[in-house]
């Protein structure tokens, strides 16, 4: 591993946990697509657009995270997607799930660069 991911890491210890939950909501959001068309009566490019976009930027926010705003980012993120229970009811509770994920993620991360600080 180099020197530059290395130190990379330490500046933010949660990133793979970050990452880890970006890319499990991706996939999550994007099964929610056939759930509002076929069962919820949703336009098909409706639902498209609004799960299929918000699962492309997971998965770009995965991506960015080494930039400190990405954080800050996910977070609204989280909103949007605990937002498409509009669309599918189910969604208020799974994104209410990975909000608790990503909240997790963003307190292991400060108790760690909080030890790393010692």
């Amino acid at each position: 591993m180099s020197a530059d991911r290395t130190a990379d890491r330490a500046a933010n210890p949660a990133r793979t946990l970050f990452a880890t939950v970006l890319a499990c909501e991706a996939i999550v959001i994007a099964l929610a697509i056939p759930v509002a068309v076929s069962i919820m009566d949703v336009d098909g490019g409706t639902a498209g657009a609004v799960c299929g976009g918000l699962a492309v930027a997971c998965l770009v926010l995965a991506g960015l995270l080494r930039f400190p705003w990405a954080v800050a980012a996910g977070t609204v993120l989280q909103v949007l997607i605990i937002a498409t229970g509009f669309m599918v009811p189910a969604m208020f509770f799974l994104g209410a799930v990975f909000g608790a994920l990503w909240g997790t993620a963003i307190w292991l991360g400060r108790k760690a660069a909080a030890v790393q600080a010692r």
